[in-house]
C-alpha cells in the first residue's frame, strides 16, 4: 500500500493544479480504499462543461449537502456519518457508488478554495477517524502547496487570476488562438472565450494586447 509520506512528496513535486490533480488522485484513492476520488478548485469549475458544472454546484452546495456545509463552516475533514444519519444521507445522495463520502478542505488566506473528496460504494465500510486524521494531514500539505504556488507567481495575488487563467494568459502572450489554447489545455473553445471575458473584467482591459501588457507590467514589478 502507498505510504502517506509518498503522497506528501507527490504534492510537493506538482508543478501546477492540473499536475497536482492528475498525479495524486489515483494514489489518494488507493490509500483511502476509495471507489472514487476528486480534487476540485472552485475557480476551475467555470472551465468545465455545463453538465459537469451543474453537478458539482449541486454536490458542493452547503444548502443541499451537509458535508459541504460542514467544510465551509469548520474548514476540517468530515465524512457523512458525522453530520447526518444513514437514512438521511440516502435521501440526499442515493447513488450506490456514493454510499459513504469523505471530504477535506483546501484553504488559502482563510478562505475555502477547494475540496478533496472520496467515496465508497455500497457494502464498503464507512470512513473512520483515522481516515479523517490522515486526510487532515494531506489537506494541510495541499493548502501549503497552494500558498507556495501563489508566492511563486505574485501576479496571481495582484490580479486575482486563477492558475488556469494564468495558463491561458501565458498562451495568449505566445500568440496562440482560442482554438490552439483549447487544444493545448484540453478544454472547449467556448471555455477559453468565457475565461478571457472573466480575465478582461478582473484586469479592467478590453483586448488581448492590453491584458498581456498589464500582466507583463505586474510581473516585472514583483520580480
Amino acid at each position: 500500500m502507498i505510504a502517506l509520506q509518498a503522497l506528501f512528496h507527490a504534492i510537493a513535486q506538482a508543478k501546477d493544479e492540473e499536475a497536482l490533480r492528475s498525479h495524486i488522485r489515483a494514489e489518494m484513492s488507493e490509500y483511502f480504499s476509495a471507489t472514487r476520488c476528486g480534487l476540485f478548485f472552485f475557480a476551475q469549475i467555470s472551465l468545465l462543461d455545463s453538465k459537469m458544472q451543474k453537478a458539482l454546484q449541486i454536490a458542493l452546495s452547503p444548502q443541499h449537502n451537509p458535508v459541504a456545509r460542514y467544510l465551509l463552516e469548520h474548514h476540517a475533514p468530515v465524512h457523512e456519518a458525522l453530520v447526518v444519519k444513514p437514512k438521511t444521507w440516502r435521501l440526499i445522495c442515493p447513488r450506490a457508488d456514493h454510499w459513504h463520502v469523505m471530504a477535506g478542505p483546501i484553504v488559502s488566506n482563510g478562505q475555502l478554495v477547494g475540496v478533496v473528496g472520496f467515496t465508497r460504494q455500497q457494502g464498503m465500510p464507512t470512513f473512520d477517524s483515522q481516515n479523517l486524521t490522515d486526510l487532515s494531514a494531506l489537506c494541510l500539505h495541499i493548502s501549503t502547496w497552494v500558498a507556495m504556488a501563489r508566492l511563486q507567481h505574485p501576479q496571481l495575488l495582484k490580479t486575482d487570476l486563477t492558475p488556469r487563467e494564468m495558463q491561458i494568459a501565458d498562451l495568449v502572450a505566445q500568440g496562440q488562438t482560442n482554438a490552439e489554447i483549447s487544444a493545448e489545455l484540453w478544454i472547449t473553445e467556448n471555455s477559453v472565450k468565457q475565461a478571457l471575458k472573466r480575465m478582461f473584467r478582473k484586469l479592467e482591459v478590453s483586448s488581448r494586447t492590453q491584458m498581456v501588457a498589464k500582466l507583463s507590467t505586474v510581473s516585472n514589478r514583483y520580480c
